[in-house]
């Protein structure tokens, strides 16, 4: 394929991330601020986050075959618009203090997210390959710069008193200007896009524009997918928790303002964009998994010392090495998925939606542990998955390009 139209799809692919993580910290920015509106404690506000998750586990496993039939950028179309649904909804509903309506909101905003989520990845994947180099960290980086700008815009908004519902109804005038332009510059389906890459690997990589997947082995079955899921969950977690609880373990454990907090958020959000951005270059020159293991290593030490720390500063620092360490192991598993090219929509799907769960799920579990010993002292529960996935990390070593057709024949 000519260079110039893979280039307009990488900058396209950025943007879509980059769009997709300004949403997402928009509201997770302001969760301190919703939690006060609609006076709930640490654990009725994570019971409310489930919606979300529950939304996202509905979208994820379908969004592979959702990809394969519509292509990336229907996908994301569909995802943008149903997330700003949702978005739509809970700006009315904080406006009218409705729980029950704001759980709605969230239900929809996390089956668009999730549609968006693997659709951005696959695309992503497919650029990565015909550039011949790592750049999926980047992408992620795109979307980390965003939820940096996100937690930065709503820290600003947040001091300033505007309300969440008027910060949400800009955002969605933004998600929906996006979608309608953005994606059109994503790499055609003929060209080697998600048509072809959701057929089984027995099938030619380069199925016909609008054919139907053929059927094949599960990517639930097959082990080494599932071990990636593995890896990514604990990665998952780590970023999906800092996104959702760092700013109010900062306000309620160190005794800082909702801005302090959100200022907090954008620290660890800083620090994972920064070697996001420049993560490709490590992966190619010591690879996948020495990586990993450094990467997870900083973030259990990092989430350590931002629950120890005696003081706002150290406990910064504890952020930045967390938000370090959470960097690479969700881009990482989001490639290892997408070795194989006749399969990445499927297998990124099942990795999206194991690590989605720990992104989206876990988090608001963490919320009912704060109930009883704070949502700082809480947070250690994930160095758990973070142990988890160090021990299955040699999973997400490249598969072999030979190695493909033995991969999908045995389900290993």
């Amino acid at each position: 394929m000519p260079k110039q139209p893979v280039r307009h799809a990488a900058m396209a692919t950025f943007a879509v991330f980059a769009i997709n993580g300004f949403v997402f910290a928009s509201w997770a920015a302001r969760i301190p601020a919703v939690t006060r509106v609609l006076g709930l404690t640490a654990g009725e506000m994570g019971l409310l986050l489930l919606t979300i998750a529950a939304g996202s586990v509905i979208a994820l496993p379908l969004a592979g075959t959702v990809v394969g039939r519509l292509g990336t950028a229907s996908t994301v179309r569909t995802g943008g618009f149903t997330s700003s649904f949702g978005g739509l909804i809970i700006a009315t509903s904080l406006a009218l203090g409705s729980v029950p309506l704001t759980a709605v909101g969230l239900f929809f905003f996390g089956v668009g997210i999730g549609l968006w989520d693997v659709s951005q990845n696959v695309e992503g994947a497919d650029v990565e390959r015909h550039l011949g180099r790592t750049i999926m960290p980047r992408f992620h980086a795109g979307f980390s710069g965003g939820a940096l700008l996100g937690a930065l815009v709503g820290a600003g908004l947040s001091a300033l008193h505007v309300s969440m519902s008027a910060h949400l109804f800009a955002i969605v005038v933004l998600v929906v200007a996006a979608m309608l332009t953005v994606p059109r510059h994503f790499l055609p389906r003929a060209a080697g896009g998600p048509a072809a890459e959701a057929a089984p690997a027995e099938a030619p990589a380069e199925a016909p524009a609008g054919a139907a997947p053929a059927k094949g082995r599960s990517a639930w079955s097959e082990s080494r997918t599932l071990m990636v899921g593995l890896v990514v969950l604990g990665a998952a977690l780590t970023e999906g928790a800092a996104n959702d609880w760092i700013a109010k373990a900062t306000v309620d454990g160190i005794g800082a303002t909702e801005s302090g907090g959100a200022i907090m958020f954008a620290v660890f959000v800083a620090s994972m964009t920064a070697f996001r951005f420049f993560g490709g270059r490590f992966i190619d020159a010591y690879g996948r998994v020495p990586v990993l293991y450094g990467s997870l290593g900083a973030a259990l030490v990092g989430l350590v010392l931002f629950v120890m720390a005696p003081d706002i500063w150290l406990a910064g620092l504890g952020a930045v090495f967390w938000g370090a360490g959470a960097a690479l192991g969700f881009p990482m598993g989001m490639s290892a998925a997408a070795d194989d090219p006749a399969k990445a929509a499927a297998r990124v799907s099942v990795v999206s939606t194991i690590g989605y769960v720990a992104f989206l799920a876990g988090p608001p579990l963490l919320g009912f542990l704060g109930d009883h010993v704070t949502v700082r002292r809480a947070l250690l529960a994930i160095g758990v998955a973070i142990i988890a996935s160090i021990l299955t990390a040699p999973a997400a070593r490249p598969l072999p390009a030979e190695a493909h057709a033995a991969y999908e024949g045995s389900g290993r």
